[in-house]
């Protein structure tokens, strides 16, 4: 049985979204047209306009940032001033989102003047033309990233990203200190903020706001790392396993072998998913942190109710 959540999908970024985010580690600096930082980038690649200067329109990823390197400074450069201005209208005219110039080379007046005109926010980077373009892939990526926020509590534990939901007052907050004090790691309470990277990786974090902070009933909020030191939170991390807390009851059936494996959807990648009743004298803690340890060892090709079931079966098989 899969649980699946709703989220939302990234369709666009402003350039000034873009820009605002990673001038720094980007090295860009806006030469022209700050009007033009409202518009959109609708793709999370890199396009390099080769093609295009040749006057080849067909296929034109006019969706994406265009990125001028010394390969097509140069072509341009070469040519005469009226042509230069004959292309990079055609280029403009296709609504394109921003124009960034690499290795620190200037660009030309008419470029500057053509960006003016447009609206066209047009970006310097010193960076090398396939530096910027892979580390500039890399954060749109995550700009672009299916999202979704959770209830609940996620731990590392023993590099599990262990999340924790269930009902207000079921007892997420209590479990989760315990962890902590036992040498595992916050990494977000209450909100919790995921993306979906790579199509196949869950990357969970806390708000800015919240970080290092729980909420815990009858105490208040509570800084975890001037409690239990720095090494207690962790900025973000890889949801590996989901755990549901749910109140006991009476005639409720619990899984007793651990053969019947659930899952838990979220960005549409399914994640473990184990579900443990809550009542008195249970140690909630201490079972989390040994499904922590079982999942790991799935991980790698252990598990143990399978080994045993096999080593059951081939029992029987002896005796008969």
């Amino acid at each position: 049985m899969t649980e699946r959540l709703p989220y939302k999908i990234v369709e666009s970024i402003s350039v000034r979204e873009f820009y605002e985010s990673f001038k720094d580690r980007l090295k860009m600096k806006l030469m022209a047209s700050k009007e033009g930082l409202n518009k959109h980038i609708l793709e999370k690649s890199i396009n390099r306009p080769a093609l295009v200067l040749t006057g080849y329109l067909k296929h034109f990823a006019f969706k994406r940032i265009q990125l001028f390197g010394a390969g097509e400074m140069s072509y341009l450069n070469d040519l005469p001033q009226e042509k230069q201005g004959s292309i990079l209208k055609t280029i403009a005219e296709q609504k394109i989102p921003c124009i960034v110039v690499s290795h620190n080379l200037l660009p030309g007046d008419i470029m500057m003047q053509i960006a003016r005109d447009y609206h066209i926010p047009l970006i310097c980077t010193p960076l090398a033309t396939k530096v910027f373009t892979t580390e500039a892939t890399v954060l749109l990526e995550e700009k672009f990233a299916p999202q979704t926020t959770l209830h609940g509590t996620l731990i590392d534990i023993k590099g599990i990203g262990t999340f924790l939901r269930g009902a207000s007052g079921v007892g997420k907050s209590e479990c989760a200190l315990t962890l902590i004090e036992r040498g595992h790691s916050l990494v977000a309470d209450d909100l919790v903020y995921v993306k979906r990277l790579h199509e196949w990786e869950l990357i969970a974090a806390s708000s800015e706001v919240n970080r290092g902070y729980m909420e815990c009933r009858g105490l208040g909020i509570i800084n975890i790392a001037e409690l239990f030191g720095i090494r207690s939170v962790r900025l973000n991390k890889r949801i590996d396993l989901v755990i549901t807390f749910k109140t006991w009851e009476s005639g409720v059936e619990e899984e007793r072998t651990g053969l019947e494996e659930t899952s838990f959807e979220i960005l549409d990648i399914s994640v473990g998913h184990i579900t443990f009743f809550v009542r008195p004298g249970r140690d909630m803690a201490r079972l989390v942190e040994v499904a922590a340890m079982v999942h790991a060892l799935r991980q790698v090709g252990h598990d143990s109710a399978k080994e045993f079931n096999q080593r059951l079966i081939a029992h029987m098989n002896k005796k008969t």
